[in-house]
């Protein structure tokens, strides 16, 4: 007797037994309240992290695609002002009518502005598109600290070369407004108002589109500084 009721025991020990063992060795984790209660603390503030994380890179990756967008208006404007500015006139020197005619292609200084305009824009859109395309994708802008390395180099490249354009197109378009001294060459921006006003608007595009490059590579450091 002792021995049935002994093996009956331990049956009913074994049946009781077995499922909660089974259980631990298909899930591979322990049951409780405390573990129960620090895994729900773990994935809440898993969450709050996640949540915060996310509207960082939300706020960042707009704040890029702004500045893309401001970079490749600005220089668009800039290069499309140059190569609309060519105008004729007639100048009149010590009583003799001089035709004139100028065009941005006569000078090497405008001639480099338009080059450098047109790689800044290509540079601007190019990136735009990119940005757009990961927004749709709900991806971030900058994935890698490689690739923010890549946009730093770039646009400061393209802000100092944009200042070097605007800085050489200033210098001649102010040669023009105000002539040289001590010499009987005029102010050839009175004959050729409408070619003199659309360098300078081009010329301030320029510098406007250097500000931005150079605010885009700004950020690009402090991406780097803190992801």
């Amino acid at each position: 007797m002792e021995t049935t009721a002994k093996g009956r025991k331990g049956a009913g020990e074994v049946g009781i037994q077995m499922p909660e063992a089974a259980a631990a060795e298909e899930t591979g984790t322990m049951s409780g309240p405390l573990v129960a209660a620090a895994a729900d603390g773990a994935y809440r503030g898993g969450a709050r992290k996640g949540s915060a994380t996310s509207a960082k890179w939300g706020r960042w990756d707009t704040a890029v695609a702004l500045l893309r967008v401001a970079a490749a208006v600005s220089s668009l404007l800039s290069l499309g002002l140059m190569l609309s500015s060519e105008q004729k006139g007639s100048l009149s020197i010590f009583g003799l009518q001089l035709p004139l005619y100028s065009k941005w292609s006569f000078s090497d200084s405008m001639e480099y502005l338009v080059g450098i305009s047109a790689a800044v824009a290509a540079h601007s859109l190019l990136q735009l598109l990119l940005s757009v395309r990961k927004l749709l994708k709900k991806v971030p802008i900058i994935p890698s600290r490689s690739h923010a390395w890549v946009l730093f180099a770039g646009d400061q490249v393209f802000a100092y070369a944009m200042m070097s354009a605007g800085s050489a197109a200033a210098g001649v378009t102010n040669l023009n407004r105000t002539g040289i001294r001590h010499s009987p060459l005029p102010d050839f921006c009175k004959p050729l108002r409408r070619f003199c006003d659309l360098m300078a608007l081009s010329i301030t595009f320029a510098f406007l589109s250097c500000l931005l490059l150079a605010t885009s590579a700004i950020l690009d450091v402090i991406w780097l500084s803190k992801f």
